[in-house]
């Protein structure tokens, strides 16, 4: 899914990428970025203007584009928690009408529908990584003693276990509400939606810094697997949007 575009940050209908109509097809120029897994992709579902300045709602086209199209060019790109994405370049890329997804000028509905699934799974995602993050670190301080005494009969960590056992249940409950309005086509799914991704950003990030920490100098390093956790919530978290931009989109849809 090649949609995100330098500068975008997270807005659907900002696209510089354009798709001019030339004899029987399109010839789309321009640049995508942060594709997962796209040197991967056999094929590359591409967002392009056909109408409309770079801003606009109106006027967006999905394009169904082979990975060995003449004029498209990926380069890989390496992020924090290992996994790889790529940014795709279209220079003179010449498509037909066949490949053409959905209404040509229409499809920002679409993707909204699109990427509001793929963020309530990634939400799924975020909320077993908290949970096993928390996991393993009520084991640790269980397990490992200070001062002749259990690092989880100290009072202080006894809180700030406690902090992190209400973030994940917070984001389970926000998760499962997304989920089932995303299934029921409920009205209100795309609000909900803002709230578990926000929740599930904070959230995640907070319970993984925390649990390196709780693990002490062992946490920071890269034989013990706590701190995979922590890189994976970095990248999870600015996946779909980060924290701030879905409480700015819940605002927006309910009218604030």
């Amino acid at each position: 899914m090649a949609y995100q575009e330098r500068g975008a940050r997270y807005n659907l209908h900002h696209c510089k990428t354009h798709a001019t109509h030339r004899d029987e097809g399109y010839v789309l120029n321009g640049e995508k970025v942060m594709v997962a897994a796209g040197l991967l992709a056999d094929a590359f579902v591409v967002v392009a203007r056909t109408q409309g300045a770079e801003t606009e709602a109106d006027g967006l086209t999905m394009f169904l584009i082979p990975a060995d199209t003449p004029g498209l060019h990926v380069i890989r790109q390496w992020l924090v928690d290992s996994s790889s994405a790529a940014m795709i370049s279209l220079s003179g890329v010449r498509v037909g009408t066949d490949a053409v997804i959905g209404n040509p000028d229409e499809a920002l509905p679409l993707l909204e529908e699109v990427i509001d699934g793929g963020t309530v799974a990634l939400c799924g995602e975020m909320l077993g990584g908290m949970c096993e993050a928390f996991d393993r670190t009520m084991s640790y301080l269980k397990e490992r003693k200070q001062f002749d005494a259990v690092l989880g009969s100290f009072q202080a960590l006894k809180h700030r276990a406690a902090y992190m056992f209400i973030e994940t249940e917070l984001a389970r409950s926000a998760t499962m509400a997304a989920a089932r309005a995303v299934d029921a086509g409920e009205a209100n799914a795309k609000a909900l939606v803002s709230v578990a991704k926000a929740r599930c950003s904070d959230a995640y990030v907070k319970i993984a810094n925390e649990a390196v920490q709780m693990h002490g100098g062992i946490g920071m390093t890269d034989e013990h697997e706590i701190g995979f956790f922590l890189k994976r919530a970095r990248v999870a978290e600015m996946t779909f949007g980060d924290a701030a931009y879905h409480r700015n989109r819940y605002a927006t849809l309910n009218s604030y």
